[in-house]
């Protein structure tokens, strides 16, 4: 990889580590553990676009669901008033 494309995608890089960790603890903090939750590092280095590759089992899937409708519920009342 060039030295100007690392330079370019840096931010894309770190961006896609911490939103890795964020994703990671916020999913803890509500009691989810996924059994795959990882940035695809080889094929952004190809594509320049990190994507997060997530492996879930249902109720896990559900777990989040019912936290985003919560998280979703809690901002429209917050910001109604």
């Amino acid at each position: 990889m060039s030295s100007t494309l690392s330079r370019v995608t840096a931010e894309q890089r770190r961006q896609a580590a911490v939103v890795l960790d964020d994703l990671t603890t916020v999913l803890a903090l509500g009691g989810v553990t996924l059994p795959t939750l990882e940035v695809d590092w080889a094929g952004g280095r190809l594509t320049c676009e990190y994507l997060l590759h997530v492996t879930a089992r249902p109720v896990d899937l559900l777990r989040i669901v019912d936290l985003l409708r919560k998280g979703l519920r809690h901002e429209r009342l917050t910001h109604d008033h």
